[in-house]
């Protein structure tokens, strides 16, 4: 047999054992589901007591991560949609929606009525098709106690110009999953990846899908070439050349109840064959440049140049380990060029005049010394660790920005009491946050770190001026120590409802208290952020 018949049969081979190992996890996942579906039913019940829209004015939204954020595609606003909050004994679930005003730096809670279900680790995509449509796809619920998964497959459309959510009916789609990607691609949606769990057995994807919003109808796409192997929480972005896909996390069964976890560090381009959006094909790509060290949990959102944003994540040491280095970095894939490149920051304006007065009060004879060591060229890697109430060490790593330009001396002025350096801004490291990008701006919202066996999750908000480049601007912070955190043996009338008290929550989502959620640690499969939409 020739060389492409071995690799055809060995391709089939692959999709029958992907089929047969679906159906067995379908048929042990049916019956937990089952159970669920009447949680999620109850929850429905409670979300059709909404009969009108409602927008108040109201605080920033309470800690999450693995939500949606997506930038109105023709107003000055930001969109958050569902997520999660892991206290220590349970994982809340939301399925509000929230604005972001830029122009008005304030939030506003919207209620809708017939919203999706409550999930996280769904897909949202904008287009501006209609005054504006963000459409929603799949996600994950979970049993109380975090031991049973119900995966989505329904796919929702929000119109915005009208304020109303619809459920679109079209067979033919992807099965239920979570971390998936999903993005826009002329008038379709590409869906690629994800992974479907129930209690024993799990199963991850590298199918791909079209939604074709003209028709409302699903393709599944069968591209030639030889694509990524399955995978969750990739980096799936549009580029000049086709759709790019970057990375991600899955993981494989070694022996009984042990499993193996990998990092994909790899590149693939999908490209529509000849123009022809029938028919597509698979090829490896390898970008120059430096690209990221290989994580989970990192995020993603395209700039206005079709450049590709990726930030933070979460690498962790070995598999089952507590210990995990967390990331605030970020860097740009050009897909033009097919290059990656960190993001670095620019010194402001005012640390460099700050820079020059400080050289013309330089004493003369201080010109007879030798000259200062230059920074360190790129950014400066800051490693400290947080020692958790039960003696784990944690190691964070920080990335900031160099001070200066690349063999610049440094500030003279840097150690005089009368004119102190200010303080670096930037996000603190963390997995799993929100990012989206509008007029120029990145910004990014919570997301979580691990200090041992406490989970923190953040509801602070940054943004980055990407033409300036001179550094973050916080516009919410937040001080994680300051967050609850209930152990296993705090009695059980802790239940957390302060916190959703404090959060702002209405009483459906207190009475949605109960439907808790798996904690999902750092090496978790639960990965990256739901893109913008923007590509």
């Amino acid at each position: 047999m020739g060389k492409k018949g071995r690799k055809e049969k060995k391709g089939r081979g692959a999709e029958k054992t992907a089929a047969k190992m679906e159906k067995k996890v379908s048929k042990r996942s049916r019956k937990e589901e089952e159970d669920l579906e009447a949680l999620i039913a109850h929850f429905q019940t409670l979300d059709a007591k909404k009969t009108e829209i409602v927008e108040v004015p109201c605080p920033p939204p309470s800690p999450r991560l693995n939500a949606s954020l997506s930038a109105h595609p023709e107003k000055d606003e930001l969109i958050l949609f569902g997520g999660e909050y892991f206290n220590g004994k349970k994982t809340f679930l939301y399925n509000e929606l929230y604005t972001y005003s830029i122009r008005k730096d304030a939030w506003t809670r919207v209620e809708i009525p017939n919203p999706p279900p409550r999930r996280c680790a769904h897909q949202a995509v904008v287009v501006p098709q209609g005054g504006g449509q963000l459409w929603i796809f799949g996600g994950e619920f979970a049993s109380p106690d975090g031991e049973q998964f119900y995966h989505y497959k329904d796919l929702w459309v929000l119109h915005l110009a009208s304020k109303t959510w619809e459920q679109v009916r079209s067979a033919g789609g992807p099965s239920g999953r979570s971390g998936h990607r999903m993005v826009a691609w002329k008038r379709q949606l590409i869906l690629f990846g994800g992974f479907h769990e129930s209690t024993r057995d799990y199963i991850y994807y590298n199918d791909v899908y079209a939604f074709h919003l003209d028709t409302l109808t699903w393709t599944k796409l069968s591209p030639s070439g030889l694509g990524p192997s399955p995978r969750s929480g990739c980096m799936m972005s549009v580029t000049p050349q086709g759709v790019a896909i970057y990375g991600g996390y899955s993981k494989q069964r070694v022996k009984k109840d042990v499993d193996k976890g990998t990092l994909h560090s790899d590149m693939f381009l999908l490209k529509a064959e000849d123009s022809k959006e029938d028919k597509w094909a698979w090829t490896r790509s390898h970008p120059s440049g430096v690209k990221p060290p290989p994580r989970s949990g990192f995020s993603v959102a395209m700039a206005p140049n079709q450049q590709v944003l990726f930030f933070g994540g979460v690498c962790d040491e070995e598999e089952e380990s507590l210990e995990g280095d967390f990331f605030n970095d970020l860097y740009v894939f050009d897909g033009a060029k097919n290059r990656w490149f960190p993001g670095q920051l620019k010194e402001p304006k005012a640390e460099k005049r700050r820079r020059r007065r400080g050289r013309r009060a330089e004493p003369p004879e201080d010109k007879q010394q030798a000259p200062a060591e230059p920074p360190p060229q790129g950014p400066l890697e800051v490693i400290r660790e947080v020692v958790s109430e039960d003696g784990t060490v944690v190691t964070i790593k920080q990335v900031l920005p160099a001070s200066g330009a690349p063999g610049s001396p440094p500030s003279e002025g840097e150690d005089d009491p009368e004119e102190p350096a200010a303080p670096k801004v930037a996000p603190s490291p963390r997995s799993n946050a929100m990012l989206a990008v509008k007029q120029g701006l990145l910004y990014v919202y919570g997301g979580m770190f691990e200090a041992g066996d406490r989970q923190v999750t953040l509801h602070d908000l940054y943004c980055l001026d990407l033409h300036r480049m001179e550094g973050w601007k916080a516009l919410l912070e937040m001080d994680p120590d300051t967050q609850e955190w209930l152990e296993e043996t705090d009695s059980e009338g802790d239940t957390g409802d302060g916190e959703e008290e404090d959060s702002g929550e209405d009483s459906s989502t207190e009475e949605g208290a109960e439907a808790a959620l798996p904690h999902h640690g750092a090496g978790s499969e639960l990965l990256g952020l739901p893109s913008t939409g923007e590509a």
